[in-house]
């Protein structure tokens, strides 16, 4: 591929936020973009092709693959970004609710993988790049369930990295740290909430829309999304933004009771 035209991209999650401006970056960059939403909507107009995915579902996921490889011929670069968070206490979540989470946030990058590995086997090229987040390196209160999906993502990640890299492929993590996105837009709340932790909830949902306010912009991600799929010898982890960073270093190399102590701080819990 030469510098203007770098390949056939797949962006899920692509009518917000990151996916929407990591989608934008890619383009700017030389690929042909396609990118998926849950309802239909208009192509953007820098020239990203979107189509409809459900990534909760198998048809719908081999779908939209089979049609890009229609009308672009391959996959390059798969970008797995769909997702959605949950705001509760671990136990204030029922198992239906939990499995209904972890259906879009991990199943849905399997069904994805899935689907798209056979196509990048035959082609002997391939990158998936899969949304990580700081979540999956630390402990997060009343964000267990999500933070347990992305935890789930940074082991499958490496593993399946490990088993398709001589078959020409590679599968690599971006980890964001806060980014200003809509707060609203994919959060649901538990639904079997709990008395005991209204007020500890509503503390945390408060310093969360805190912290989104004055975090990362959709686009420092997006950056660091391109430099990951650009890369000619990939790194395993790419972290985007001032806080992701710190976040990393602090759990690699200080001490576990540091991070434990700092970490409640931080959600202003007590000691």
């Amino acid at each position: 591929m030469s510098g203007k035209e770098r390949g056939v991209a797949l962006v899920t999650g692509a009518s917000s936020g990151i996916g929407l401006a990591t989608a934008r970056a890619l383009r700017r960059n030389g690929y042909q973009v396609f990118g998926t939403s849950r309802k239909p909507m208009a192509d953007t107009s820098d020239g990203v092709t979107m189509l409809v995915c459900d990534v909760t579902d198998d048809r719908s996921v081999q779908s939209v693959v089979e049609d890009v490889v229609i009308r672009a011929g391959r996959i390059d670069l798969l970008v797995n970004n769909a997702g959605i968070g949950l705001l509760g206490g671990a136990e204030e979540s029922s198992a239906v609710q939990a499995k209904a989470l972890f259906d879009v946030n991990v199943f849905g990058v399997v069904r994805l993988t899935n689907a798209v590995l056979p196509i990048m086997r035959r082609q002997r090229k391939g990158r998936i790049i899969n949304m990580s987040s700081i979540l999956g390196l630390i402990p997060a209160p009343f964000n267990a369930l999500y933070a347990s999906t992305k935890h789930a993502i940074e082991g499958y990640s490496e593993s399946l990295d490990h088993e398709v890299r001589t078959q020409g492929i590679r599968v690599v993590l971006v980890e964001p740290g806060v980014t200003r996105t809509s707060f609203e837009e994919n959060l649901t709340r538990a639904d079997q909430p709990l008395p005991i932790y209204d007020t500890i909830r509503a503390d945390a949902e408060k310093l969360m829309r805190e912290i989104v306010e004055t975090g990362d912009a959709p686009e420092i991600v997006a950056d660091m999304l391109v430099k990951a799929a650009n890369a000619a010898s990939p790194k395993r982890r790419y972290t985007a933004g001032k806080m992701a960073g710190q976040v990393r270093f602090i759990r690699r190399f200080l001490p576990e009771s540091f991070v434990d102590k700092n970490l409640r701080k931080f959600n202003r819990l007590p000691a």
